[in-house]
């Protein structure tokens, strides 16, 4: 089993910046593909960002490349989405999650444990 727990989350204006971090406890994250999704009201779990077991592999949805950089320490069982150029569109309840592999994921079935999500709010 692995637990996640997500923090960071907060209200913002557009253009700013936030950083969400995740702690991963119980197996050794670093055997663990990673990634962040997120949920807006009314609509479905969304694909935001992947990153592989050893961090060198990383991929990002269309609508947040070139804003949005996914990180992780695996000395320290970390996880991290730093988030620039907020835009009121990203607003949602965003998760970690991590996968019983080494290969980053795209599909919410690819992964295996998820964190209880934090909100993130970006006004106009």
């Amino acid at each position: 089993q692995v637990q996640l727990v997500e923090s960071g989350g907060g209200l913002v204006q557009a253009g700013g910046s936030l950083i969400l971090s995740c702690a991963a406890s119980g197996r050794t994250f670093s055997n663990y593909a990673a990634g962040w999704f997120r949920q807006a009201p009314g609509k479905e779990r969304e694909f935001v960002a992947a990153i592989s077991w050893s961090g060198g592999t990383t991929s990002y949805t269309d609508s947040v490349k070139g804003r949005f950089t996914i990180g992780r320490n695996n000395a320290n069982n970390m996880l991290f989405l730093q988030m620039n150029s907020l835009k009121p569109e990203d607003t949602a309840v965003y998760y970690c999650a991590a996968r019983a592999s080494r290969g980053v994921g795209y599909a919410r079935d690819e992964y295996n444990y998820w964190g209880q999500g934090t909100q993130v709010t970006v006004s106009s």
